[in-house]
């Protein structure tokens, strides 16, 4: 064998051994860069849907879930709360739900899918402050007797029934968002995922 046959070889094995070092380098490099731009276990998990017990929310109560880093509120409402409801349609500015700030499905006089139970995210649709669960009827300070309970802002003064539809004259333009959400069974809500199901 020649010192040519021998060197060719060689460069052929050296190439090759370099190339496949190279790649394999290449490779170290790439899935780090590539890993950077999926979104962080935290963030996918700001996403997720939130699980709601629902099974010790006494009648009237409220309580609060946070989604996507927004509050949500699940109110028990009462037999009379919900007989108010219909009677405050000429106050309001949207009372049949119109603005697309619900889904379909909660397109309806409660703005829920179970009547007894309203799923609401508890931001101002005027400015995003968060307004406070008002149920008591008659509040002095919300204009007495034509105050049937509802949710109030007191950032800029806008109210909003117990359906979270927003009166004439305040500030925010339209009712309080109603989430996608479905239930799981009678004592659990799955908020942030309706699987286009009610």
């Amino acid at each position: 064998m020649s010192g040519d046959e021998t060197n060719t070889g060689r460069r052929r094995f050296l190439t090759a051994a370099t190339s496949v070092v190279g790649a394999v380098g290449v490779g170290f490099v790439l899935v780090p860069f590539i890993s950077s731009m999926q979104p962080s276990a935290k963030a996918r998990a700001a996403g997720a849907p939130v699980r709601a017990d629902i099974s010790k929310v006494e009648l009237g109560q409220m309580i609060r879930v946070k989604w996507r880093g927004k509050p949500v509120w699940i109110v028990n409402r009462t037999d009379s709360m919900l007989e108010t409801l219909p009677t405050l349609d000429d106050q309001l500015r949207d009372p049949k739900s119109l603005e697309p700030q619900q889904p379909p499905y909660a397109q309806n006089e409660w703005r829920s899918i179970k009547q007894e139970y309203l799923v609401l995210i508890g931001i101002c649709t005027h400015l995003g402050c968060s307004p406070t669960y008002r149920p008591d009827v008659g509040a002095a300070d919300l204009g007495g007797d034509v105050w049937k309970g509802g949710f109030f802002c007191p950032c800029h003064g806008s109210r909003f029934d117990l359906a979270g539809r927003v009166y004439k004259g305040v500030p925010a333009p339209l009712n309080l968002e109603v989430p996608p959400h479905r239930y799981l069974s009678e004592d659990e809500i799955l908020v942030g995922e309706d699987e286009g199901v009610a």
